[in-house]
């Protein structure tokens, strides 16, 4: 017996729901993909943590510094070193011409892009750096974004003054290793500070002392040259409280379920202790929570469990030394 296609349409449904429910409430919606985000002040292990899963669950990283974005200044943006990268791809990490102004939306794009790519590869995406405007403009205001993805959120955190005591060694590291001359090289007596990768801390700071570097005074230019790196410092410090703040402000904010892993106690120890305080306290415990994430888990379980409860200030200052785990930590 032939149907005719009038009668089809004219087809009643079987069903009748009751009103306001809908077909369509019924049909199980498209599993969303996995990503995994790596928050924290600049300082606290980003890097670090986002190349240790890197290493276990078979991904891939995608730089969200928007100072790293930029070609050039490793030493003063902090990249991270091809050999600390253990063979783990990273993406948009130094591509950017240095002059552009690479904006929020550029970010989203870009880094899209990267996740998807990713993801073709069967691959596990792990987005990871210090630019929280980034996150939240690619994670909460990004519809397409959202549809397409779950994202399990691992904010890595020290006692402040810890931190600021390890950055603070730390420009002095970078100060040996080149950031002086690095800097040197983007110095322009018509600089534009607000644009492009002259924005990072440790370019403007070094101005006054490369415009009086000429001066045969060795007194003045080293007064000059200190007060550059006090200077850099003391900006560091404030970037890592703004980052912190602004941490707190997106998970009250947003409601975001951030997974904290406090690594104070890895910045107290030396040598092989702040390793192994490192994998007990950071490590270890953020592989469990992205493991469940993964494979469905009871990811709050896991963390409540794992993770250890976050130190005081009262209970580490006076018995930091910072020197020992600065190159281990970034």
């Amino acid at each position: 017996m032939m149907i005719s296609l009038p009668a089809c349409k004219q087809a009643q449904p079987l069903l009748n729901f009751p009103k306001g429910l809908h077909m369509d409430q019924f049909i199980p919606r498209r599993q969303k993909d996995k990503v995994v985000i790596v928050v924290g002040a600049t300082g606290t292990g980003k890097s670090r943590l986002s190349i240790d899963l890197a290493t276990r669950f078979n991904a891939e990283i995608v730089n969200s510094d928007k100072m790293q974005v930029y070609k050039g200044l490793d030493i003063v943006t902090n990249k991270v070193k091809e050999e600390e990268c253990r063979g783990i791809p990273h993406h948009l990490l130094g591509i950017i011409d240095p002059d552009v102004d690479f904006t929020s939306d550029d970010f989203v794009h870009h880094a899209s892009l990267a996740v998807d790519s990713i993801m073709r590869k069967g691959r596990v995406p792990i987005i990871a750096g210090g630019s929280n405007s980034y996150i939240k403009a690619l994670v909460n205001d990004d519809i397409e974004f959202q549809s397409k993805y779950e994202c399990c959120f691992l904010w890595v955190n020290a006692s402040m003054a810890i931190l600021h005591s390890f950055v603070s060694k730390r420009v002095d590291q970078m100060v040996d290793t080149g950031l002086v001359d690095e800097a040197r090289e983007f110095f322009d007596l018509e600089a534009n500070y607000t644009r492009g990768i002259k924005r990072a801390i440790g370019v403007p700071e070094m101005d006054e002392y490369f415009r009086n570097e000429s001066v045969d005074d060795d007194e003045t230019r080293a007064r000059l040259l200190k007060a550059a790196i006090y200077k850099i410092k003391e900006n560091t410090c404030k970037l890592a409280s703004r980052q912190h703040q602004n941490i707190l402000r997106l998970q009250n904010q947003l409601k975001w379920n951030m997974h904290h892993l406090d690594a104070t106690e890895a910045f107290l120890k030396r040598g092989v202790g702040a390793d192994e305080a490192w994998e007990r306290i950071v490590a270890g415990p953020s592989t469990r929570i992205v493991g469940c994430f993964l494979h469905k888990q009871d990811i709050n379980l896991i963390s409540a469990i794992t993770t250890p409860p976050p130190m005081t200030t009262a209970a580490v200052i006076g018995t930091t030394n910072i020197t020992s785990v600065a190159a281990a930590i970034r």
